[in-house]
C-alpha cells in the first residue's frame, strides 16, 4: 500500500508540532514530521531504540548529548540508543522532516 502524509493518520505532539506515521510496527517506526519555528522538543533518550531523522524541508538542529549540529534539506543524523537528544527549530520556518526508529520508540523514551 502507497503512503504519504496526505493518507496516514496526523496527531500533534510538543508545541503544536505535527507528526504523521508513515509505517508504525514494534521493530520499526516511520514517521514525518512538522515543528513549526520557534518550537523545540524536550531533552530525552531511548533506552533500546535507535533513529535516524532526516531532513526534508528546512532547517534541523539536534542536540545529542551536548554537541550541536545543523541539518539542511537533504541530510541527516543518527541518534544511537541511550544518547540523551533534543530537536529544535530555531529557524524562521518550519522545519519537515522524517525520523526512522528501530525498534519503534513506544515506551522507550525518557525524558531528561
Amino acid at each position: 500500500m502507497i503512503v504519504s502524509k496526505e493518507t496516514a493518520n496526523h496527531y500533534v505532539w510538543g508545541n503544536n508540532c505535527d507528526g504523521w506515521p508513515l509505517v508504525e510496527r514494534s521493530d520499526l517506526s516511520i514517521k514525518q514530521e512538522r515543528m513549526p519555528q520557534g518550537t523545540m522538543e524536550t531533552r530525552h533518550y531511548h533506552q533500546k531504540s535507535r533513529q535516524f531523522f532526516f531532513v526534508l524541508r528546512g532547517t534541523l538542529k539536534m542536540e545529542i548529548e551536548g554537541e550541536w549540529f545543523e541539518m539542511k534539506e537533504g541530510q541527516g543524523i543518527e541518534v544511537s540508543p541511550t544518547k540523551l537528544h533534543q530537536a529544535v527549530n530555531d529557524s524562521n520556518e518550519d522545519v519537515e522532516f522524517i525520523v526512522i526508529s528501530q525498534p519503534t520508540t513506544k515506551g522507550d523514551r525518557i525524558e531528561e
